[in-house]
């Protein structure tokens, strides 16, 4: 089998990737439904108000990040799956009704995205750490880039399909369509065979959120990494708000050209997580080169002068800012210990998704006074700031030097104290807290 897809020989993973494809399929159906209903039967294309609902939806991710994570190690993550999916296929099914009923109103949006949002929390990280259980671990890092890819071909299909149904047949049609979408990870889930699963050592009952912080805390490279997915997930990857911004304030667009935008973009996205599925090793300098890349990839599309530019433009965008992403949570999971991995990735999915509840009324906001193109542009100028201080703090505090060499094929090198090269280190587990 291609190294590509060699999670593809584990049963357990074929399973679980079928039925995730097609619910993030659905996924990317419900999110551009229900940014479509916010901002054209809701609202008069109120920028704040699609903030808002987008800061709903991400803000339990920080608050209730610990706790998820705790969750995540010590009960079966199968069955914590199996209820967070069947919760969110039921609020999926409560927004459709109440869009096709034409009873919907903006605060049943805003009430549903913040029970989506507390679901999603303690799904994210089980379903993270559920990829180490189907797979072994010299696969780990195939199966963390193939979960991205089947993230990002939905996200290629899904948005352009949600805008031809919601043309068709309107808004609600498309969020009960991502109902339906649900029941093939269910059936997944069931067919999983348990005695299939590498499950780690449970949780222990007292001081285990605790446990996880310090465990962070003693990781120098792991605080690297969570630092720069904080500023690219907080001013970055707003892409949900900055897409659906420009194409109906700034090139006059309406659902058919907004989901168009999600499928172009998901182009670069799925090559990204393609091209890390080959990486054996995911590392540093990877990173690094795609935050780089992501910081003059968004600059262009922010200055796009035509609708047809932008749409472009947003292929290295999902390139690079895909790359970027699929490496971290790689590097993340690849160098933790098994038993801790659940809290670690709860930590990580918390800094990644959860400035967005500040993120995007931040960019709705800045939407209103500075006009949508600047929606994109904070996000370019953050990420270079964060680089700039990685920069810094990597010569300063850990000797690395960077060397771009130009000859034969360019690339970027980094040479590092043993905490911060591209080899996991080796670091034991905190003390139990007492």
């Amino acid at each position: 089998m291609s190294p590509t897809f060699t999670s593809f020989e584990v049963r357990n993973y074929r399973l679980w990737f079928g039925g995730g494809l097609v619910s993030n399929i659905g996924t990317w159906m419900g999110r551009v439904g229900q940014d479509w209903l916010v901002l054209t039967v809701l609202t008069d294309g109120s920028a704040t108000a699609l903030g808002v609902v987008t800061g709903l939806q991400f803000l339990p991710f920080l608050l209730l990040a610990p706790w998820a994570g705790l969750i995540a190690d010590r009960f079966p993550r199968r069955r914590t799956l199996f209820l967070t999916q069947s919760m969110l296929a039921v609020s999926s099914l409560v927004l459709g009704l109440l869009a096709v009923t034409g009873t919907a109103q903006l605060w049943h949006v805003y009430v549903i995205a913040l029970l989506q949002g507390v679901t999603t929390a303690i799904d994210n990280p089980a379903r993270q750490a559920f990829v180490s259980d189907l797979v072994p671990p010299d696969r780990l890092a195939n199966a963390v880039a193939l979960n991205s890819a089947s993230f990002n071909l939905g996200r290629l299909v899904g948005p352009g399909l949600a805008g031809l149904v919601i043309a068709v047949w309107g808004t609600g049609q498309a969020l009960l369509l991502n109902t339906l979408t649900f029941v093939f990870v269910l059936v997944a889930l069931v067919l999983v065979r348990d005695g299939e699963l590498r499950t780690p050592a449970r949780a222990p009952g007292r001081g285990g959120i605790r446990e996880g912080f310090a465990y962070v805390r003693h990781r120098r490279d792991l605080q690297l990494v969570l630092f720069l997915v904080f500023v690219l997930g907080t001013f970055g990857m707003n892409f949900q708000l900055t897409m659906a911004l420009m194409a109906t304030k700034v090139f006059g667009h309406g659902a058919g050209g907004f989901g168009l935008l999600g499928s172009v973009m998901a182009v670069g996205s799925l090559s990204a997580a393609l091209l890390a599925a080959r990486r054996k090793v995911p590392r540093l300098r990877v990173l690094l080169g795609s935050l780089a890349g992501f910081t003059v990839a968004s600059a262009v599309a922010a200055a796009a002068p035509s609708y047809w530019f932008f749409a472009a433009s947003l292929v290295p965008v999902g390139l690079t800012a895909l790359t970027a992403i699929t490496t971290a949570n790689a590097m993340v999971q690849t160098r933790v210990a098994p038993e801790m991995r659940g809290r670690v990735m709860a930590l990580y999915m918390a800094i990644f998704m959860g400035g967005t509840p500040v993120g995007a009324p931040m960019i709705g906001w800045v939407s209103e006074v500075l006009g949508p193109r600047w929606t994109i542009g904070v996000g370019s100028v953050a990420v270079a700031l964060s680089l700039g201080a990685a920069a810094v703090w990597l010569a300063r505090s850990e000797n690395v030097s960077v060397s771009y060499e130009s000859q034969r094929r360019p690339r970027l090198a980094l040479s590092s104290t043993p905490v911060l090269d591209d080899r996991p280190p080796t670091v034991p587990l905190p003390e139990p807290a007492r």
